[in-house]
């Protein structure tokens, strides 16, 4: 079988593409080049920083040393229509953004391959070293997105959106082993990326850079409007956030919210924060058909990458059938609007959205 490997330098896309031609398929490596000096970015490796240079060029010694073909396509100027300008938008707006999320169903999963079946390349799958595991069920004639055997490195959380047309297409090297095995092989074969470090986030450098919008000092606010301190602008703070807020002394505040009107950061204490119910929009139906509205899910949900899902919880569609209203009564700490709410049955994914609201005490 033809495979398109998607390559970004690190471990986990170099084993996907050994392991895939020690099985025999016919293997090419892609990359998409996101950066273009646009912005000054900084040293921490990053999906999208000035290191990406260094990274592909660690995917051409990887592809030489297969033996592969190996093609670089420029997304640049597209990620920063897409990506990019989505990110601005949503923190500016005072929500917390996703920006993998949606990389993934339209770069990484998208422009990427697509860009590669236009420039003639011919391949029936396209694989990438992200830990989930995609299985067709017969039954139903989906194609299930499931959690990572390593749970530790589990990405479903960032692969909710694809749609089943990319599933079908998908392979995932990685989904069935361990993070420990995967290292261990790239030793074995003398990959060059078999120590490197995983990239951890999302941009290189200051993500203020990114919104382009100067400093503004504000309020930080408790929930009934007394001012504890001042701020540089409230786009410099998430929900849930503790540390680096400048008001230390007695209890530790959190960010509970983000008034973008007022340039408002206010704060309140640990159980502020924690919330009990969610509504989201933007959904996307993954292992699990749309379901009619006013029925009620059983599920486990993430409102974060890390960790494990969280329950007992459940979601229902509302009558308009654009919004989920999800309810876990042992509440959930840093739900964000702007981030992703993703629910599981198991290791399954059931669908997924955007989260609109978050209620809890101090929400109505």
């Amino acid at each position: 079988m033809k495979v398109a490997v998607g390559l970004s330098g690190g471990v986990d896309s170099a084993v996907s593409a050994l392991l895939l031609q020690a099985q025999g398929h016919e293997v090419v490596g892609i990359t998409m080049k996101l950066w273009n000096g646009k912005y000054k970015g900084g040293e921490r490796d990053a999906c999208f920083g000035k290191g990406e240079e260094g990274d592909i060029e660690s995917a051409e010694r990887l592809a030489a040393q297969l033996k592969i073909p190996y093609r670089v396509y420029d997304c640049s100027a597209e990620y920063d229509r897409t990506i990019i300008d989505y990110f601005r938008r949503t923190y500016l707006k005072g929500d917390t953004p996703n920006p993998c999320v949606f990389c993934n169903r339209l770069m990484k999963f998208g422009l990427l391959p697509e860009l590669a079946r236009r420039s003639g390349l011919d391949f029936e799958k396209f694989a990438t070293g992200h830990y989930a595991r995609v299985i067709h069920n017969e039954a139903t004639g989906r194609y299930e997105l499931h959690r990572a055997v390593d749970e530790g490195k589990d990405q479903s959380y960032f692969l909710y959106r694809l749609t089943q047309e990319q599933l079908s297409r998908q392979l995932f090297p990685m989904g069935d082993m361990t993070k420990a095995q995967v290292r261990a092989i790239a030793r074995e074969h003398n990959l060059p990326m078999a120590d490197k470090p995983d990239s951890q986030d999302f941009y290189s450098g200051d993500v203020a850079e990114l919104l382009g919008r100067p400093d503004e000092a504000g309020d930080i606010v408790t929930l009934d409007g007394r001012v504890l301190g001042r701020h540089r602008g409230f786009w410099h703070y998430t929900v849930g956030q503790r540390k680096g807020l400048g008001i230390g002394g007695g209890t530790p505040y959190y960010v509970v919210r983000l008034d973008a009107c007022r340039n408002e950061v206010v704060v309140g204490f640990e159980h502020d924060v924690k919330k009990t119910s969610l509504d989201c929009t933007n959904l996307n139906w993954v292992s699990m058909a749309e379901p009619e509205p006013g029925k009620a899910t059983p599920c486990t949900l993430k409102v974060r990458s890390a960790g494990a899902p969280k329950g007992p919880a459940e979601f229902e569609l509302k009558d308009d059938k654009t919004t989920i209203t999800a309810r876990f009564p042992e509440g959930l700490s840093g739900v964000a609007p702007g981030q992703s709410a993703v629910f599981y049955a198991d290791t399954k994914v059931l669908a997924g959205g955007v989260i609109a609201r978050a209620g809890g005490k101090d929400t109505p």
